[in-house]
């Protein structure tokens, strides 16, 4: 059994008259990999400072074993005017550089990348470089907030890697559901002042928090039941002499009788976008068009026709011109050749990044809904988004300048909807947004029948609301000829195939250098035996999930009526036999990486 590495017992943290924290316990175990979630507000980050010793409990304890090594990845940035990569792990490293760089190998980070200023370098590798270092402050817990916030597909590709092998434990806030669904066997709900754990991941906590809910809703009527017959029982026999002393008897047992609270699933919420007009088959078409800026040409010979009803991912690395294109979709950047033209009826709406500055802080959340909704939209409507995207009873009269950046991104977000525009141009719309209004909106959008097109780098949100996708890459524009989950599949394929290159082994200078430098090969030796493990394990199961499905296919040709559960399986086992294949993958790069190191200590 897994050694526990810290607890958190009663604690309770209030700002003001708002409690976060209500008498809330949880451990974490070595080796575990936990989600948090929860609605913006909660208290996950503070729990973060709290666990990391820059905030403190108004009352309770967080227990930490001996043994604990926590690092932090926060989401600011401390980095030094001009410093490099290669500074930077120097500074905050405690392990030899050599060893951390092997160590970081499935992160992909070169040393010509290491040589260049930080600033410099795209928010990709920056992210790269401060979890690099986290580890060379050999952590055996660490706390992740937002990890993948603004990082483009790759980028989250090869964390993702990383953090399905590592071996420590860790807490990871995000709303990616996908991206959670991958990498964490555990979550951990912040709510309503509680906290609590669950086995499993995301898909897996839905599913026990359905069934929860099912359980306490079943034995609340039942309780209900009984106390309505104890009250009728009173009514009917209270004042008969022969039957007093029962019915006493029974009322003190409904005194006694247990409550049940049946909290609502963290989806509270449906967001109900407002029928959108009716407009001619063809939405919009691009011809031989160019797109950028008066000194630099981002995009060329852009030929696209979107229909009604559309819904088009645009996806593509940062810096590629996502944002631009959706710009000129949207028409707010004119193409500097070629020819863009709106379809019958067609009007568009876009949700930019910058619209949440375009907030007037003057307004209240309802004037500022008022202003953007047309005048065939009544009030109640308005009121109704509104409460859809949280903001109910005296919550429409906050001022814009008193909100938060998720609280500000709902309205920005309303202030589109209402316009019942035909076609609806979204770039990040979930950033700032918590998970309970991303899934709210991702549900509102696949039930959208106008036309979508949208950049987001929320890959479970991207999944589920596109049904087209755009690749933008190397200033071109194309249609690509499968799903989203095949995209992802086939750029996971090329970095595997370019992730070829060995780190170079210790030199002989380094090695002097190092005074523990008989201790650190005893411990590379170490990591190749457990690598090596990792690696038969993933042939075990491989081969236990292959086996199955065999004997599955066998069950579904036999069966005249296959079980859903059986197809399910398969799909599952299909899955997974994908995901071990990559891990075997990395796997076998640290083994190769492993055995060239230790080659350097005999050299």
């Amino acid at each position: 059994m897994a050694d526990n590495l810290l607890q958190l017992q009663n604690g309770v943290k209030s700002f003001g008259p708002r409690t976060l924290f209500d008498r809330a316990s949880f451990a974490v175990n070595e080796g575990e990999h936990v989600g948090v979630i929860g609605p913006n507000g909660a208290g996950k980050s503070t729990l973060f400072h709290i666990l990391h010793e820059d905030d403190h409990l108004d009352t309770g304890q967080v227990i930490r074993s001996k043994k604990l090594s926590m690092g932090y990845l926060s989401q600011h940035d401390h980095w030094e005017p001009g410093e490099t990569g290669n500074q930077f792990l120097e500074r905050v490293t405690r392990i030899p550089i050599w060893d951390l760089k092997s160590k970081g190998r499935p992160l992909q980070i070169d040393e010509a990348i290491l040589a260049k200023p930080i600033l410099s370098l795209s928010g990709g590798y920056r992210m790269r470089i401060k979890l690099m270092g986290l580890l060379g402050q050999d952590p055996n817990l660490m706390l992740l907030d937002e990890p993948t916030n603004y990082l483009d597909l790759e980028t989250t590709l090869v964390l993702e890697r990383f953090l399905q092998g590592y071996d420590g434990a860790f807490l990871l806030i995000s709303h990616d559901r996908e991206f959670l669904r991958r990498t964490t066997d555990h979550i951990l709900e912040v709510e309503a002042g509680e906290i609590t754990k669950y086995n499993g991941n995301i898909d897996d906590y839905f599913e026990q928090k359905e069934l929860l809910r099912t359980q306490l809703a079943s034995r609340a009527a039942s309780l209900a039941d009984k106390r309505k017959e104890i009250l009728d029982f009173v009514a009917r026999f209270g004042a008969k002499a022969t039957k007093a002393s029962q019915a006493q008897s029974r009322l003190k047992s409904l005194a006694k009788m247990e409550t049940i609270e049946v909290k609502s699933l963290p989806v509270t919420t449906t967001i109900r976008i407002p029928a959108p007009i009716k407009t001619g088959k063809l939405a919009l078409s691009i011809d031989r068009a160019s797109f950028g800026y008066p000194n630099k040409k981002i995009l060329d010979n852009v030929n696209l026709q979107i229909t009604r009803g559309d819904h088009v991912a645009v996806v593509g690395l940062n810096g590629a011109g996502k944002s631009t294109l959706l710009k000129g979709i949207s028409g707010s950047l004119a193409p500097m050749e070629g020819k863009f033209e709106l379809g019958f009826g067609t009007e568009i709406a876009f949700f930019a990044q910058h619209v949440v500055e375009a907030l007037d802080a003057r307004d209240t959340v309802m004037s500022s809904l008022q202003k953007a909704a047309p005048h065939d939209v009544k009030p109640q409507e308005i009121l109704d988004l509104a409460g859809s995207l949280l903001f109910s009873g005296d919550d429409v009269k906050k001022s814009i300048s008193v909100l938060s950046g998720g609280e500000k991104s709902r309205v920005a977000l309303g202030r589109i909807l209402l316009q019942k525009s035909s076609c609806l141009v979204l770039d990040e719309p979930t950033n700032h947004l918590d998970f309970q209004t991303v899934e709210a909106l991702t549900h509102a959008l696949r039930a959208y029948e106008g036309t979508v097109v949208v950049v987001s780098h929320d890959r479970g949100f991207i999944k589920r609301v596109g049904t087209k996708i755009l690749e933008v890459s190397n200033g071109k524009v194309r249609l690509y000829p499968g799903t989203y989950e095949e995209y992802v599949w086939s750029l996971q394929q090329e970095m595997a195939r370019e992730d070829s290159a060995a780190p170079r082994s210790a030199t002989t200078e380094e090695k002097v250098r190092a005074p523990n430098w008989k201790e650190n090969k005893k411990k590379l030796e170490k990591e190749l035996r457990m690598v090596e493990k990792k690696i038969a394990d993933c042939e075990t199961e491989i081969a236990a999930k292959q086996k199955e499905n065999e004997a599955l296919n066998q069950e579904l040709i036999q069966d005249t009526n296959p079980s859903m559960e059986s197809i399910r399986r398969m799909s599952a086992n299909g899955e997974r036999i994908q995901e071990l294949e990559l891990l075997w993958l990395g796997f076998a790069e640290e083994r190769e990486a492993a055995l060239k190191a230790l080659a350097g200590f005999t050299s």
